[in-house]
C-alpha cells in the first residue's frame, strides 16, 4: 500500500511512550531522523538471531513478538500496539535479535539506526529514563511468566493470560471486551500448552459465566472474578 493511501495522522511519534515527555521541537527532530514503513498482516519486520540493529516505533497497528523452534513451533511472547518500541536490545548491546517480530495488523512503523538511538539516549535524558522504566516493566513481566510456568497448572496459566489481555482491553463496568478475540493457538503458544487445552478451559469458563464469546469479541464478564480464581491458586 502506498503512503498516499494511509492517513498522514498514522505517521506520528506523538503516542510513542519513550518520547512522551519531549518538547514538540525535540519530537519533530526525531521524526525527521526516522525512516517510515508500512507493513501488511503477516509481514516480517525483524528476524530472530539476525544481526540488524535498528530500533522500531509502532505508530499504528499491532505486531507480534515470537520465537520459532527448530521444528517450526511458534512461541509467542506478546503483542505490541501503538506507542510501543522494539529492537532496542540489539541497539544497546549489539547482540543478535532476541525474537522475531511480525505485523499482526496493518502497521505504520518508524525506525532509526542504533547509532542514532544511542546518541538520543545521551542527548535526551528523558528518553533514557523512559527506556529504563520500560526495561524494568519488561523484567517484571518476564519474572511473572517464569513464576507461572514453574508453579501453575495449564488452566491457571490460561486464566492468567486472559487476565493480562483483560487489563489492557476497554472496560465496561466489571467486564472487559477483547477485540479481536485471540486465537486459541495464540493463547496456547503464550502459555506453553496446546490448542485443545485452551479450548477446554475457555469452554469451562464460558459455562461458568466468566467469559462470553461473541462475534469478533471475547468478553471477560467479570474481571474481578477471574482475578479471584487465579488468586485462589497463587495467593497473590
Amino acid at each position: 500500500m502506498a503512503r498516499s493511501q494511509i492517513s498522514e495522522s498514522q505517521y506520528t511519534l506523538t503516542a510513542v511512550n519513550l518520547f512522551a515527555d519531549l518538547s514538540p521541537t525535540a519530537l519533530k527532530t526525531i521524526h525527521e531522523s526516522c525512516s517510515w514503513d508500512h507493513y501488511r498482516p503477516g509481514q516480517p519486520i525483524v528476524h530472530y538471531l539476525d544481526d540488524s540493529d535498528d530500533v522500531y516505533f509502532v505508530s499504528s497497528g499491532e505486531v507480534t513478538v515470537t520465537i520459532y523452534s527448530a521444528s517450526g513451533t511458534a512461541v509467542s511472547f506478546r503483542d505490541l500496539g501503538p506507542g510501543t518500541t522494539f529492537g532496542e536490545y540489539a541497539a544497546i548491546d549489539g547482540s543478535p535479535r532476541s525474537a522475531s517480530v511480525v505485523a499482526k495488523t496493518e502497521c505504520v512503523i518508524a525506525s532509526m539506526g542504533a547509532t542514532r538511538f544511542r546518541e538520543l539516549l545521551q542527548s535526551e535524558p528523558l528518553i533514557g529514563n523512559a527506556l529504563i522504566r520500560e526495561l524494568v516493566d519488561n523484567l517484571r513481566s518476564l519474572t511473572n511468566r517464569v513464576y507461572e510456568f514453574s508453579t501453575l497448572a495449564v488452566n491457571n496459566r490460561i486464566q492468567a493470560e486472559l487476565l493480562r489481555l483483560a487489563k489492557t482491553a476497554p472496560r465496561q463496568g466489571k467486564s472487559a471486551r477483547i477485540v479481536p478475540p485471540p486465537k486459541h493457538a495464540e493463547i496456547a503458544s503464550r502459555v506453553s500448552t496446546h490448542r485443545e487445552a485452551v479450548t477446554r478451559e475457555l469452554n469451562r469458563l464460558s459455562r461458568e459465566g466468566v467469559i462470553e464469546r461473541q462475534s469478533g469479541v471475547l468478553v471477560i464478564r467479570d474481571v474481578d472474578r477471574l482475578a479471584a480464581m487465579l488468586h485462589e491458586m497463587t495467593g497473590e
